[in-house]
C-alpha cells in the first residue's frame, strides 16, 4: 500500500486542497487531513476510505462515540480526538445563528437549522422552533425524548417554552432514526392535535418537521394533520 509520501505532491491530500481548494476533495481526502498519519500497510487515506465504508459514511461517523472510535483498528486515541472535535465544530457551526437572527421563511430554513445533528441521533427527539412575530428564530428547545405517539406525548409540553417567552409561532421537528422521513399514521395523528392545540393557545404551528438521514418532510406541505 503506497505511503501518502510516495504520492505525486498533485494526489497528497494536503497539497491538492491548497491548489483546488476543499471543496475539490472527497470525504475521505479532508479525514486524512485530519488523522495526518495511517497505519502499517495502510495509508491515511485508505484508512479513512475504510472507516467510511464500514460505518455508513459520513452520517454513521456522526453516530459514534469517541470510545467507538477508539476501538477502530488504525485510530486510537489521537485520531479519535481529531475526528470527534472536527465533528463538534461543525455542529457548532450549522447551529451558530448570525448577529441578526434567521429568518424562518420555508420549511428548508427551519430544516436546515436542525438536520446537521438529529439526521445522526439515535433515538426520536422532538424538538421546538420558537419564533417571534417576523418568523425570526428567538430559540429552540428539546421537549421529548422517544418514538412519537398519541399514547405518550403530551401536547401542552410543545407549548411550554413557547408560552413562557411569549412565541408568536412554533415549528415543531423530529427525527426518524431509521433515517426515512416518511410520515408515520402517529406523526400525522400527533400533528393534527398539535395544530389545534396551538389555535386554542394562539400560538400556531407553521410546520411539523421529520428529519431523516438524506432529507425532510414538512407534513404542512403535504396536507398531513394541518386543515
Amino acid at each position: 500500500m503506497p505511503r501518502i509520501g510516495d504520492m505525486a505532491s498533485e494526489d497528497r491530500p494536503r497539497e491538492r486542497l491548497a491548489q483546488a481548494g476543499p471543496e475539490a476533495l472527497s470525504n475521505a481526502e479532508l479525514m486524512a487531513i485530519l488523522m495526518r498519519v495511517g497505519m502499517k500497510g495502510e495509508n491515511v487515506v485508505r484508512l479513512a476510505e475504510r472507516l467510511l465504508s464500514q460505518h455508513g459514511g459520513l452520517v454513521g461517523l456522526l453516530k459514534l462515540s469517541y470510545d467507538d472510535l477508539c476501538q477502530v483498528k488504525g485510530i486510537g486515541p489521537a485520531k479519535a480526538a481529531q475526528l470527534k472535535a472536527a465533528v463538534e465544530l461543525g455542529r457548532r457551526m450549522a447551529a451558530a445563528s448570525p448577529n441578526e437572527r434567521p429568518v424562518i421563511n420555508s420549511p428548508a430554513d427551519a430544516a436546515n437549522l436542525v438536520m446537521y445533528e438529529m439526521r445522526a441521533l439515535d433515538q426520536e427527539i422532538v424538538r421546538v422552533i420558537l419564533l417571534d412575530t417576523r418568523n425570526r428564530l428567538m430559540g429552540m428547545v428539546d421537549v421529548y425524548k422517544g418514538s412519537l405517539n398519541t399514547s405518550m406525548i403530551r401536547v401542552g409540553e410543545l407549548f411550554r417554552e413557547a408560552v413562557k417567552q411569549n412565541a408568536a409561532s412554533i415549528i415543531v421537528v423530529h427525527n426518524h432514526p431509521s433515517g426515512d422521513p416518511s410520515p408515520s399514521p402517529d406523526d400525522v395523528a400527533v400533528t393534527r392535535l398539535m395544530v389545534e392545540a396551538g389555535r386554542l393557545l394562539d400560538t400556531p404551528v407553521h410546520d411539523h418537521l421529520i428529519i431523516g438521514s438524506q432529507r425532510f418532510v414538512s407534513l404542512k406541505e403535504r396536507g398531513l394533520g394541518f386543515s
